[in-house]
């Protein structure tokens, strides 16, 4: 039996009917990480033994009856900006390096009381600030269909790990495509949920009103076991909406065993994102997965979607507003990275040299650019600005989304590019989110699933964007076009170290 080939689901499957134990899945997944992390990078700290004992526990669990969560016992990795208590948290930077939590993030609790079992904390971006996972004080994170490529960001890390075998699924969090992008250069399935669907408490903030955490697997069925753990409301998490408005659990946990038919769902193809420069293979790819839902009745409309050219700028303008004043706290005085205070010659020379120190040269970047949309004489000009156009957003969304059930477009212009080449040139690094930004600036649920390879061989990725709430449906059609489709079924080849 060759657990590499098996989805989450698959695994989860085998525990429960007891022909694989949770212990015996746990030492795999360690085993694949200590011969394939050297090549990847993909994991910043790895828990080893406490993975080990939480695997026995479980396991006892799950024997008992307790656990009966389709994912219980299935070991898997979470994106190193989440808070877990008593395991390292760095979010990728010097700043938080040695940065120990007290406390659980709701979406960890909840995994945890589900079963699962936590391998380690997953490479990222610099406070998530990135669309490469090579901003990260830990290094960059490699892809693992081409090792001279980068993964996507922020949550490249968790990717990786999933495409290389080394969990069988992951949490990643998504400010402005941060879990789609990703996914897409890996040739993985991942969720960016409605704004609101799942809770934030314990997630370190970036763009508090952009970020969502959501899953990462090779299937939408896997996807949707997984968002079933975690979401739904959080009375510690204001933004999180409450029972009644959010997130219907049972039609997703429908969607695990019962794809839906497309028949009569109405998609539409935003001729807007195929004028962008768009590498000639992607357009190709999404337009023959048009046809794949529409031989199966799905009646595809060409729509136009307007203000893509000013989602990027607007998107950057408030991103960059919200972690100006979420990282002002780390000032090395309550906690954070402290400089050497022999030193400093007064209290702005040690705030000046420890957040020098502390952030990375792309975090310090950001922070700049949104103290200076913030600033008296520039705060109508740009920021309020931008607030205007991501309200013209969400119009333009709602318009056509009122005409169609979900959108079908690409998630990046290009497949993953060569390490070095977005942090050589900051603006194509920007325009590289062109796809996906939108739908964290309207607050809608976007789906990525792989749908083809370019001629190097590399993932190409496509999204689904639906209303607010609808990530049921997404995932079901997900599914459908997974059963009617192997490219989620694909692995790359990575060359394992021997011990």
């Amino acid at each position: 039996m060759d657990l590499l080939k098996l989805s989450a689901l698959e695994i989860g499957g085998l525990i429960r009917q007891g022909e694989l134990g949770v212990v015996e899945a746990t030492r795999f997944a360690l085993d694949r990480i200590d011969k394939t992390n050297p090549a990847i990078n993909s994991f910043v700290t790895i828990t080893g033994e406490q993975a080990i004992a939480r695997a026995e526990a479980v396991q006892k669990d799950i024997s008992a009856g307790q656990l009966t969560s389709p994912l219980a016992g299935v070991p898997m990795a979470v994106k190193d900006n989440i808070s877990t208590q008593g395991i390292r948290t760095t979010c990728g930077s010097k700043m938080l390096d040695d940065y120990i939590p007290a406390y659980d993030a709701t979406v960890a609790e909840r995994i945890f009381q589900n079963g699962a079992v936590v391998l380690g904390k997953t490479n990222m971006d610099e406070f998530a600030m990135g669309s490469t996972t090579e901003t990260s004080y830990s290094g960059p994170t490699k892809n693992p269909w081409a090792t001279d490529r980068v993964p996507g960001g922020s949550s490249g890390g968790s990717a990786a790990a999933v495409a290389a075998g080394q969990a069988w699924y992951a949490l990643g969090s998504d400010t402005g495509g941060s879990i789609r992008q990703p996914c897409a250069y890996c040739g993985l399935t991942g969720l960016k949920p409605t704004y609101g669907a799942v809770s934030r408490y314990g997630l370190i903030a970036y763009a508090s009103s952009l970020d969502q955490i959501g899953p990462i697997a090779r299937t939408a069925a896997d996807c949707a076991a997984a968002l079933q753990t975690f979401a739904g409301p959080d009375s510690r998490d204001s933004s999180c909406m409450p029972e009644g408005q959010n997130l219907d659990i049972r039609r997703v946990l429908e969607t695990v065993d019962n794809p839906a038919s497309v028949k009569g769902l109405v998609i539409g193809l935003p001729e807007d994102y195929f004028t962008h420069g768009l590498q000639p293979e992607i357009d190709q790819a999404i337009r023959r997965a048009a046809r794949v839902l529409e031989d199966q009745g799905a009646i595809i409309r060409p729509i136009s979607l307007s203000l893509v050219d000013e989602a990027i700028p607007a998107y950057y303008l408030i991103a960059t507003a919200e972690a100006s004043s979420n990282l002002s706290r780390y000032d090395g005085i309550k906690y954070g990275w402290r400089t050497n205070e022999e030193e400093v010659e007064d209290l702005v020379d040690f705030y000046r040299k420890g957040r020098t120190e502390g952030f990375g040269r792309e975090v310090r970047r950001r922070i700049l650019l949104g103290t200076f949309a913030l600033s008296s004489g520039y705060y109508d000009a740009y920021y309020l600005k931008a607030l205007k156009a991501r309200q013209m957003v969400k119009d333009s969304f709602a318009k056509a989304l009122g005409d169609c059930d979900m959108l079908l477009a690409p998630v990046a212009p290009t497949t993953a590019p060569k390490i070095g080449e977005s942090l050589s040139d900051p603006l194509k690094m920007y325009l590289s989110d062109i796809y996906t930004v939108s739908a964290n600036l309207a607050g809608l649920p976007a789906l990525s699933l792989p749908c083809g390879l370019d001629d190097q061989g590399l993932p190409i990725g496509m999204q689904l964007i639906g209303p607010a709430f609808g990530d049921a449906k997404l995932l079901a059609v997900g599914a459908a076009y997974q059963v009617l489709t192997d490219f989620h079924q694909l692995r790359p080849e990575i060359e394992e170290v021997a011990k």
